[in-house]
């Protein structure tokens, strides 16, 4: 292992796929493709055909088993990313676990509390917004605390338009015993991550959650949640995946200023010259007439700049790979520690049980009532068994 980890990928479908390709393709210098792990058979032929040096096991246990990784990607359902991620790092294995951590924070606790028994292993989660540029600038300048305390922050995320057939393509997809959920299990976690990692994690939250509204599906197509993060500041999230057309909208407004992202490529960040407060009781109403009549000149109240980066989607794959990599041969920090899973997966969960209870829910949550609520409804679906 002295210049490439070697991989095992778990998981051969459309996401073990594209990570093979990359490593393949050299886009990845630091990792190499240590062995394909898959449950069905047909995988071996294409790892064959396609990466003919490299071992198959249609058992992941005996891959972690065979000294021919020195770490993995779990590109599986959710529900095993945790029971796999703590099996690797018990053999020490090095875990990179897919979005979401897992499906309940109590099977996700039990990863990062077992992981914290292995301090000598790389544990990561595959967040690669994080390794979006724009993403990075935008968690600069509200850490610099350019903007001052954040007072609001909304984002609203559609544009995850499935179409009926695409929840068909498998039995496990869209039920609460498969999956887990909907679209805050499967599309939205990297925003759900953002969110947070960007803004901080809220105190508590009210959902108004629509289930099986427009497909025909188990599990919630549409989420409007308002969070509270104490102190006056609050929070909106919007997600669907019915809209055709899509808006991809994110907004951070501070005492100081405000930044406005659209479709995850260009950020409007408009600082204040002084702090809102002192803005209004400093103006008369001859000023604010000026304003709202467009006479005032703003560059004596605030400035705006453009940033804009050119979206490279794989490259941030790809260097969440390499830098996981990196922190296992030479200890490089982690653009996304595994531990950092639970953040997400803990508002999703509050974010269901608020529109289970019809109550606001906090996020330090009865997690007992949550897999209980959750375990109801996959004995309603009648296809998996309860989780423990």
């Amino acid at each position: 292992m002295a210049n490439k980890v070697r991989l095992g990928i778990i998981g051969l479908g459309a996401q073990g796929s594209m990570y093979a390709g990359f490593i393949q393709d050299g886009m990845v210098p630091n990792m190499e493709i240590g062995a394909i792990c898959d449950v069905d058979q047909a995988k071996a032929q294409v790892v064959e055909s396609t990466y003919p040096d490299v071992p198959f096991y249609d058992a992941y246990v005996a891959l972690l088993d065979s000294g021919d990784v020195d770490a993995v990607v779990t590109c599986v359902p959710h529900y095993l990313h945790p029971e796999m991620g703590i099996e690797a790092l018990r053999r020490n294995v090095h875990a990179l676990v897919e979005k979401p951590a897992g499906v309940y924070t109590k099977q996700v606790k039990e990863l990062n509390a077992f992981a914290e028994t292995k301090p000598e292993l790389t544990f990561a989660i595959m967040f690669n917004q994080r390794n979006n540029p724009l993403y990075q600038k935008i968690k600069e300048i509200v850490d610099s605390g350019e903007l001052g305390a954040i007072r609001h922050s909304s984002w609203i995320i559609t544009t995850w338009w499935r179409p009926q057939g695409y929840y068909e393509q498998s039995a496990w997809r869209a039920t609460w015993g498969g999956e887990g959920g909907g679209v805050l299990v499967n599309q939205a976690p990297h925003q759900l991550d953002l969110w947070q990692w960007i803004c901080g994690i809220p105190q508590s939250v009210y959902a108004k959650v629509a289930y099986g509204f427009r497909r025909d599906i188990a599990v919630e197509d549409e989420v409007t949640a308002v969070i509270d993060y104490g102190d006056g500041a609050t929070g909106v999230f919007i997600t669907a995946v019915h809209d055709l057309i899509g808006t991809d909208r994110f907004e951070i407004l501070g005492d100081n200023g405000k930044i406005v992202v659209d479709n995850s490529l260009t950020a409007t960040v408009t600082r204040l010259m002084k702090p809102e407060r002192e803005l209004s009781e400093g103006m008369d109403m001859q000023d604010v007439m000026k304003l709202f009549t467009g006479q005032l000149d703003t560059s004596n109240y605030y400035s705006s700049e453009v940033i804009e980066f050119e979206s490279k989607w794989g490259a941030q794959h790809t260097g969440v790979l390499e830098n996981f990599a990196a922190n296992i041969l030479d200890g490089t920090p982690l653009i996304a520690p595994g531990s950092d899973g639970i953040n997400g997966v803990r508002l999703a969960n509050a974010i269901h049980l608020s529109s289970w209870t019809g109550k606001d829910v906090s996020l330090d949550f009865d997690e007992d009532e949550y897999l209980t609520e959750l375990n109801k409804r996959i004995r309603e679906e009648g296809k998996f068994p309860v989780r423990n």
